[in-house]
Protein backbone atom coordinates (compact mmCIF):
# COMPACT_ATOMS: atom_id res chain seq x y z
CA UNK A 1 0.00 0.00 0.00
CA UNK A 2 2.46 2.59 0.92
CA UNK A 3 4.57 1.56 -2.91
CA UNK A 4 0.74 2.28 -4.21
CA UNK A 5 1.25 5.48 -2.53
CA UNK A 6 4.25 6.65 -3.80
CA UNK A 7 3.73 5.83 -7.55
CA UNK A 8 0.20 7.98 -7.40
CA UNK A 9 2.16 10.68 -5.83
CA UNK A 10 4.26 10.55 -8.52
CA UNK A 11 1.98 10.24 -11.00
CA UNK A 12 0.65 13.97 -9.98
CA UNK A 13 1.81 16.66 -12.24
CA UNK A 14 3.41 19.57 -10.40
CA UNK A 15 2.05 22.04 -12.40
CA UNK A 16 -0.99 20.73 -11.40
CA UNK A 17 -0.74 21.80 -7.77
CA UNK A 18 -1.68 25.52 -6.37
CA UNK A 19 0.56 25.37 -3.09
CA UNK A 20 -0.88 28.48 -1.80
CA UNK A 21 -4.74 27.37 -2.28
CA UNK A 22 -3.28 23.60 -0.92
CA UNK A 23 -2.13 25.23 2.36
CA UNK A 24 -5.56 27.09 2.68
CA UNK A 25 -3.94 31.03 1.28
CA UNK A 26 -6.81 31.74 -1.12
CA UNK A 27 -10.34 31.78 0.41
CA UNK A 28 -12.16 31.09 -3.01
CA UNK A 29 -13.43 34.46 -3.41
CA UNK A 30 -9.96 36.00 -3.50
CA UNK A 31 -6.36 35.50 -4.41
CA UNK A 32 -4.80 38.96 -3.53
CA UNK A 33 -3.30 37.99 -0.07
CA UNK A 34 0.50 37.42 -0.69
CA UNK A 35 1.74 36.19 2.72
CA UNK A 36 -0.14 33.88 5.03
CA UNK A 37 -0.91 35.03 8.64
CA UNK A 38 0.95 34.84 11.58
CA UNK A 39 1.31 31.73 13.33
CA UNK A 40 -1.39 32.64 16.44
CA UNK A 41 -4.31 32.36 14.28
CA UNK A 42 -4.23 29.08 15.24
CA UNK A 43 -3.95 29.57 18.59
CA UNK A 44 -6.57 32.51 18.30
CA UNK A 45 -9.10 30.68 16.41
CA UNK A 46 -11.94 29.60 19.06
CA UNK A 47 -13.37 27.21 17.21
CA UNK A 48 -10.47 25.22 16.11
CA UNK A 49 -9.62 24.76 19.65
CA UNK A 50 -12.80 23.77 20.21
CA UNK A 51 -12.75 20.87 17.83
CA UNK A 52 -8.94 20.10 19.25
CA UNK A 53 -10.87 19.32 22.27
CA UNK A 54 -13.36 17.14 20.44
CA UNK A 55 -10.63 15.66 18.17
CA UNK A 56 -8.76 14.58 22.17
CA UNK A 57 -12.57 13.55 23.66
CA UNK A 58 -13.02 11.88 20.30
CA UNK A 59 -9.69 9.55 20.29
CA UNK A 60 -9.89 9.35 24.13
CA UNK A 61 -12.88 7.37 24.54
CA UNK A 62 -12.14 5.52 20.82
CA UNK A 63 -8.56 4.34 20.92
CA UNK A 64 -8.69 1.79 23.47
CA UNK A 65 -12.41 0.06 22.52
CA UNK A 66 -10.19 -2.25 19.70
CA UNK A 67 -7.37 -3.61 22.11
CA UNK A 68 -10.39 -4.16 24.92
CA UNK A 69 -12.50 -5.69 22.36
CA UNK A 70 -9.39 -7.90 21.56
CA UNK A 71 -8.92 -9.11 24.83
CA UNK A 72 -12.14 -9.99 25.36
CA UNK A 73 -12.07 -12.15 22.42
CA UNK A 74 -8.89 -13.94 23.50
CA UNK A 75 -10.06 -14.63 27.02
CA UNK A 76 -13.13 -16.54 25.35
CA UNK A 77 -11.15 -18.55 22.83
CA UNK A 78 -7.51 -18.18 22.57
CA UNK A 79 -7.50 -20.19 19.41
CA UNK A 80 -9.44 -17.82 17.80
CA UNK A 81 -9.03 -14.69 19.31
CA UNK A 82 -6.25 -13.57 16.66
CA UNK A 83 -8.73 -14.21 14.16
CA UNK A 84 -11.64 -12.65 15.38
CA UNK A 85 -9.53 -9.66 15.69
CA UNK A 86 -8.69 -9.24 12.74
CA UNK A 87 -12.31 -9.78 11.57
CA UNK A 88 -13.21 -6.79 14.08
CA UNK A 89 -10.52 -4.84 11.80
CA UNK A 90 -11.65 -5.82 8.50
CA UNK A 91 -15.02 -5.18 9.37
CA UNK A 92 -14.96 -1.69 10.27
CA UNK A 93 -12.58 -0.63 7.37
CA UNK A 94 -15.34 -2.68 4.96
CA UNK A 95 -17.92 0.05 6.56
CA UNK A 96 -15.35 3.05 6.50
CA UNK A 97 -15.37 3.20 2.33
CA UNK A 98 -19.43 3.94 2.01
CA UNK A 99 -19.27 6.32 5.03
CA UNK A 100 -16.22 8.03 3.51
CA UNK A 101 -18.04 8.49 -0.20
CA UNK A 102 -21.17 9.66 1.41
CA UNK A 103 -19.24 12.12 3.38
CA UNK A 104 -17.79 13.01 0.13
CA UNK A 105 -20.97 13.52 -1.59
CA UNK A 106 -22.96 15.34 1.29
CA UNK A 107 -20.77 17.24 3.48
CA UNK A 108 -21.33 20.53 1.55
CA UNK A 109 -24.91 19.45 1.42
CA UNK A 110 -25.84 19.23 5.13
CA UNK A 111 -23.19 20.77 6.91
CA UNK A 112 -19.83 19.66 8.75
CA UNK A 113 -21.79 19.33 11.95
CA UNK A 114 -24.32 17.04 11.71
CA UNK A 115 -22.09 14.32 10.40
CA UNK A 116 -19.70 14.96 13.04
CA UNK A 117 -22.42 14.69 15.82
CA UNK A 118 -23.58 11.39 14.05
CA UNK A 119 -19.72 10.11 14.32
CA UNK A 120 -19.69 10.96 17.93
CA UNK A 121 -22.91 9.79 18.54
CA UNK A 122 -22.15 6.31 17.14
CA UNK A 123 -18.96 6.11 19.31
CA UNK A 124 -21.06 6.68 22.67
CA UNK A 125 -23.22 4.12 21.45
CA UNK A 126 -20.77 1.74 20.65
CA UNK A 127 -19.20 1.71 24.02
CA UNK A 128 -22.70 0.70 26.01
CA UNK A 129 -23.40 -1.90 23.24
CA UNK A 130 -19.93 -3.74 24.28
CA UNK A 131 -21.48 -4.20 27.75
CA UNK A 132 -24.37 -6.37 26.82
CA UNK A 133 -22.93 -9.06 25.42
CA UNK A 134 -19.77 -11.76 25.56
CA UNK A 135 -21.11 -12.94 22.43
CA UNK A 136 -18.08 -12.80 19.94
CA UNK A 137 -19.93 -12.24 16.94
CA UNK A 138 -21.85 -9.73 18.73
CA UNK A 139 -18.77 -7.96 20.05
CA UNK A 140 -17.56 -8.23 16.31
CA UNK A 141 -20.84 -6.99 15.00
CA UNK A 142 -20.85 -4.14 17.20
CA UNK A 143 -17.26 -3.19 15.66
CA UNK A 144 -18.76 -2.41 12.56
CA UNK A 145 -20.02 0.77 13.82
CA UNK A 146 -16.21 1.72 14.35
CA UNK A 147 -16.23 2.10 10.91
CA UNK A 148 -18.77 4.56 10.52
CA UNK A 149 -17.29 6.69 13.64
CA UNK A 150 -14.22 6.48 12.20
CA UNK A 151 -15.23 7.38 9.04
CA UNK A 152 -16.95 10.42 10.03
CA UNK A 153 -14.21 11.70 11.80
CA UNK A 154 -11.45 10.88 9.63
CA UNK A 155 -13.30 12.48 6.42
CA UNK A 156 -14.54 15.67 8.51
CA UNK A 157 -11.34 16.68 10.06
CA UNK A 158 -9.02 17.94 7.06
CA UNK A 159 -12.89 19.40 5.83
CA UNK A 160 -13.63 21.31 9.11
CA UNK A 161 -9.89 22.39 9.72
CA UNK A 162 -9.88 23.69 5.91
CA UNK A 163 -12.69 25.99 6.76
CA UNK A 164 -11.90 27.49 9.30
CA UNK A 165 -8.14 28.47 8.44
CA UNK A 166 -9.63 29.22 4.84
CA UNK A 167 -7.57 32.47 3.63
CA UNK A 168 -4.90 32.03 6.36
CA UNK A 169 -2.33 30.05 4.43
CA UNK A 170 -1.92 27.91 7.79
CA UNK A 171 -3.70 24.78 6.91
CA UNK A 172 -1.04 22.24 7.39
CA UNK A 173 -0.12 23.90 11.16
CA UNK A 174 -3.84 23.81 12.16
CA UNK A 175 -5.00 20.37 10.64
CA UNK A 176 -0.97 19.00 12.56
CA UNK A 177 -2.05 20.94 15.55
CA UNK A 178 -5.44 19.07 15.31
CA UNK A 179 -4.00 15.33 14.96
CA UNK A 180 -1.23 16.23 17.54
CA UNK A 181 -4.15 16.91 20.31
CA UNK A 182 -5.47 13.39 18.66
CA UNK A 183 -2.86 11.93 19.76
CA UNK A 184 -2.93 12.53 23.08
CA UNK A 185 -6.60 11.90 23.69
CA UNK A 186 -5.12 8.04 21.83
CA UNK A 187 -2.44 7.80 24.64
CA UNK A 188 -4.35 8.58 27.45
CA UNK A 189 -6.97 6.34 26.58
CA UNK A 190 -5.60 3.38 26.38
CA UNK A 191 -4.22 4.14 29.97
CA UNK A 192 -7.26 5.21 31.74
CA UNK A 193 -9.42 2.21 29.76
CA UNK A 194 -6.52 -0.30 31.22
CA UNK A 195 -6.60 0.80 34.90
CA UNK A 196 -10.32 0.89 35.04
CA UNK A 197 -10.92 -3.11 33.64
CA UNK A 198 -8.28 -3.81 35.92
CA UNK A 199 -10.31 -2.41 38.75
CA UNK A 200 -13.67 -2.72 37.78
CA UNK A 201 -13.87 -4.84 34.36
CA UNK A 202 -14.40 -4.46 31.18
CA UNK A 203 -18.05 -3.35 31.22
CA UNK A 204 -16.98 -0.25 33.74
CA UNK A 205 -14.16 0.48 31.25
CA UNK A 206 -16.77 0.30 28.15
CA UNK A 207 -19.13 2.62 29.68
CA UNK A 208 -16.22 5.20 31.02
CA UNK A 209 -15.32 5.63 27.17
CA UNK A 210 -18.53 5.95 26.19
CA UNK A 211 -19.48 8.61 28.94
CA UNK A 212 -16.47 10.58 27.48
CA UNK A 213 -17.63 10.09 23.73
CA UNK A 214 -21.08 11.82 25.32
CA UNK A 215 -18.85 14.72 26.59
CA UNK A 216 -17.47 14.88 23.73
CA UNK A 217 -20.97 14.86 21.58
CA UNK A 218 -22.28 17.57 23.90
CA UNK A 219 -19.10 20.09 23.75
CA UNK A 220 -19.18 19.67 19.92
CA UNK A 221 -23.34 20.01 20.03
CA UNK A 222 -23.56 23.31 22.39
CA UNK A 223 -20.36 25.16 21.15
CA UNK A 224 -18.71 24.07 18.60
CA UNK A 225 -20.55 26.13 15.28
CA UNK A 226 -20.84 25.32 11.76
CA UNK A 227 -17.92 25.75 10.22
CA UNK A 228 -19.16 25.17 6.11
CA UNK A 229 -20.67 28.38 4.52
CA UNK A 230 -22.16 29.04 1.19
CA UNK A 231 -20.20 31.06 -1.14
CA UNK A 232 -21.96 33.96 -1.03
CA UNK A 233 -21.36 34.24 2.86
CA UNK A 234 -18.38 35.30 4.25
CA UNK A 235 -15.85 32.35 4.51
CA UNK A 236 -14.91 31.22 8.16
CA UNK A 237 -11.40 31.20 7.92
CA UNK A 238 -11.10 34.89 6.26
CA UNK A 239 -12.90 35.75 9.64
CA UNK A 240 -10.57 33.85 12.16
CA UNK A 241 -7.23 35.32 10.22
CA UNK A 242 -8.81 39.06 10.90
CA UNK A 243 -10.26 37.82 14.23
CA UNK A 244 -6.80 36.27 15.15
CA UNK A 245 -5.05 39.24 13.95
CA UNK A 246 -7.37 41.74 15.59
CA UNK A 247 -6.50 39.71 19.23
CA UNK A 248 -2.88 39.38 18.77
CA UNK A 249 -2.93 42.93 18.49
CA UNK A 250 -4.82 43.56 21.46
Amino acid sequence: MAVASLISVLMLPAAAIDYDRARGLHDGATEDIEQPSGFQVVLTCRPLLLFAACAVLFHFANAAMLPLVGQKLALQDRNMGTSLMSACIVAAQIIMVPMAILVGRKANRWGRKPLFLAGLLVLAMRGMLYTLSDNPYWLVGVQLLDGVGAALYGALSPLIVADLMRGTGRFNVALGAVMTAQGIGASLSTTLAGLIAVKAGYSAAFLTLAAIAGAGLALFWLAMPETWRPDEEPPTGMWARKNGLAQAAE
